[in-house]
This record gives C-alpha cells, structure tokens and sequence, in this order.
C-alpha cells in the first residue's frame, strides 16, 4: 500500500480567490462580455500582431500583481480575469483567423488541454476545489484552468453562433441553461459541487460573450449594432461598480470554515 497523500497544514492560510455569490457570477459574466468586444474592437481597429504581444505584456503585469498577493483582493483579483478574457479571446481568435483551425477543432483541443491541465492539478494537490487555493502552486494550476476556459468558451461560443448557425441570442439562452443545471441540480451536492462549478464557470464565457456580441454586431450577423466600442465601454463602467461594491464585502473566509467545501 502507498502512503496517504500529504498535505501541507492550512490552518491560517486565506484563500486568494472570492467566495461564490451571485455577486462573483455576475461579474464574472461581465468580465466575459467586455473581454470578447474588447478584443474584437482592438484587434480590428489597430494591427492585431502588436495587439496581441501588447495584451500578452498586460497580461503577465496582472498575473505578476496578484501572484504577489498574500489574500484575496478584489481590484487584483478582478483585473487579471479580465485581461485573461481579453487575451483569451485573442488567443482563441488567433487560432481561427490567423491559423485557420476551424472552431469545431480549437474547441476540441482546448477541451483536451483543459482536461490535461485538470489531472495535472488533481494529481499534485488532491483537489480541484477554488477554496483550496492557498499556495503559488496551487494558483498557477487554477490561472492555467481559467484562462484555457476562457479560450475553450471563446471558440464554443463561436462554434455554435457562427459554425452552427445558431446565432449570438440563441446560443446565449443554450450556455444559460449549461449554466443553471449545474448550479440548480448539483451544485450542493458534495461529490459534485466542484465539477458542477467548474461546468458552469466554463459555460460563463461563451453566455456573456454571446450577449456581448449580440449587442455589437451588424443588423446583417444577428446583432443590434451599437459597436463593440460602446459596448466595451459600458461594460468597463458596469465592471467597476461592481468590483468596487465586491471590495467593500469581506475580503475572504478562513479556511478551516471551509475544509468541509475541499472537495476533491
């Protein structure tokens, strides 16, 4: 027999990630929508390839600041996931446009790396739990999932909208219901709670990326036109308020009141 997985103590750690409310959800949701006008709006506005190293730059600055954090800080945490929305679509976008991998094909392959990416994390820290994350170790495994999930729902979303013909409203009322089964059927029950998150946490990029796009695009793709610019922009104020009312909230919860949430 081998021995039992050790584990470091987390007695005093603080999780560096937010608690799941509606209040994450919802901006959450907005992160994705800014994140998919945003990018369309600059890689088509300027020369996409200084864009693209200008967004990878920015990235990795964000990714930088909130590694250095010790807790969950809202303004850190919430500006990496939207310069990892904003860089995931172009990411995803690259792989289509530039590339020419059809979205059927980027969509499969990002499942597979994502799914890679989960055994890798399960195997070195026994969990896939967000409540788990106390160690740089641990952090880099959950920024590698989010941003995989960011560029795997960029390209389902566009699968669906565009290579399915289902269009930008329709296929966000399909991601809505992906959303609202996990959280409604599984999502309190222990031995599923975290693949149900992980599901819907998924399916949050490509339901507000469709919304967002339904609002930006021409009349002729299905949307109501008012520019991916304007939508940007409002979207940024929308995103500002509500991180600014998840800063006034408490920062984070001791993790021993959350050892029976470490699920693996």
């Amino acid at each position: 027999m081998t021995a039992p997985r050790q584990t470091a103590p987390t007695h005093g750690l603080r999780s560096k990630v937010p608690a799941i409310t509606l209040l994450f959800w919802v901006i959450k949701i907005v992160t994705t929508g800014m994140g998919e006008t945003s990018s369309d709006y600059f890689v088509k506005t300027f020369d996409p390839v200084p864009v693209v190293l200008l967004a990878a730059v920015v990235f990795v600055a964000c990714l930088l600041v909130q590694l250095r954090a010790d807790r969950y800080i809202a303004w850190r945490y919430w500006l990496l996931v939207t310069m990892v929305s904003v860089f995931g679509t172009m990411v995803a976008d690259v792989a289509h446009i530039v590339v020419g991998v059809p979205y059927a094909y980027s969509t499969a392959a990002f499942a597979a790396v994502l799914l890679v990416v989960f055994v890798l994390w399960k195997r070195s820290e026994g969990t896939l739990s967000i409540h788990s994350i106390t160690s740089t170790r641990r952090e880099l495994f959950y920024w590698a999932v989010v941003m995989i999930a960011f560029a795997l729902g960029t390209a389902a979303g566009d699968l669906t909208a565009m290579t399915l013909g289902m269009g930008y409203w329709a296929s966000a009322v399909l991601f809505g219901v992906v959303i609202l089964v996990p959280g409604l059927v599984f999502w309190r029950r222990p031995r599923t709670a975290v693949p149900a998150f992980w599901v819907a946490y998924i399916a949050t990029r490509p339901f507000g990326a469709s919304i967002a796009d339904g609002l930006a695009v021409s009349h002729t793709r299905g949307g109501l036109d008012l520019g991916t610019g304007p939508v940007s922009l409002v979207a940024l104020g929308v995103l500002v308020v509500l991180v600014a009312i998840a800063a006034r909230r408490p920062a984070e919860t001791p993790l021993p009141t959350l050892a029976g949430q470490q699920l693996s």
